[in-house]
């Protein structure tokens, strides 16, 4: 309630700034916008559907689903990957032991977050994260050591829990209307609560105290993480090579192709970039 009558939600509103700082904020963002005249949209079906649709929300939002059987999963059962490599230990040292892990989680995303807004860039952190994450995993299944598993337990953290900020700024990013970017965002939360799902069966009693199932699963999907990361920042740089190739050679002019108008929307307009 206090955010709803405190909260600004469009510059002209926001009593602490100049009106300079107004129009200067207004022509930033509209800057950013391929062909946009406009602040803030109604709401329109087909900028819907292009925000939902968009292939690097898409392939956000599988990336989100992918991460989320990690980090749900490590939430759902990090107690019992402790108790696993701790038997002998207090259920009270049990549950203390499983915090560490978060806090340092919660340490490191607030760098790679940093680092991200910094450069501009949210593709390249997902794939070092997943790279963090899988030797983790590797650990679980390739030693009974206490030690090293449950080190293994911060490489986990520190690699996934930045997801959950990454995927929701690509995917962000990624559309030019505020309706595009509501589709986006929400395509990309339910998506990736689907990964939510499949983590509460990921650590099942039978396969424990190793759990080589689950973790094996973990390691699989964040390989596909790596490389699909990867594969999707070569195709998003590619695609704006071609797209400006286009443009320099005349074939596309803005709104225009093949001498009719294109009347394109979204990702589809010929002067829209993906921006990984």
């Amino acid at each position: 309630m206090i955010a709803f009558f405190t909260l600004t939600d469009r510059p002209e509103t926001a009593k602490w700034l100049s009106p300079e700082e107004k129009q200067l904020c207004v022509d930033r963002i509209l800057s950013e916008r391929a062909g946009t005249t406009e602040l803030l949209d109604k709401l329109d079906g087909p900028k819907t559907f292009a925000g939902i649709f968009n292939p690097v929300v898409l392939s956000t939002s599988m990336v989100l689903l992918l991460i989320n059987i990690t980090v749900q999963g490590l939430a759902f059962f990090l107690p019992t990957i402790v108790r696993a490599i701790y038997p002998r230990e207090t259920v009270v040292r049990q549950q203390l032991l499983t915090v560490p892990p978060y806090i340092f989680g919660s340490f490191i995303v607030l760098i790679i977050c940093g680092l991200s807004w910094r450069f501009d860039r949210r593709n390249i952190f997902m794939t070092i994260g997943s790279g963090i994450v899988i030797p983790g995993y590797i650990i679980f299944l390739s030693t009974t050591n206490s030690s090293a598993r449950y080190a293994a337990t911060f490489l986990v953290a520190a690699g996934a829990f930045s997801f959950g900020a990454l995927t929701q700024a690509q995917s962000s990013a990624n559309v030019v209307s505020d309706t595009a970017r509501s589709a986006a965002i929400g395509s990309t939360v339910m998506l990736g609560n689907v990964g939510g799902l499949i983590s509460t069966w990921s650590f099942l009693p039978f396969d424990g105290p190793n759990y080589p199932i689950g973790n094996g699963l973990n390691i699989a999907a964040n390989l596909t993480i790596f490389f699909g990361t990867i594969a999707l920042g070569f195709w998003m740089r590619y695609d704006n090579k071609r797209r400006n190739s286009k443009a320099h050679d005349g074939r596309i002019a803005l709104g225009q192709q093949d001498g009719k108008s294109t009347q394109a929307i979204e990702w589809k307009r010929p002067d829209f970039r993906w921006r990984p």
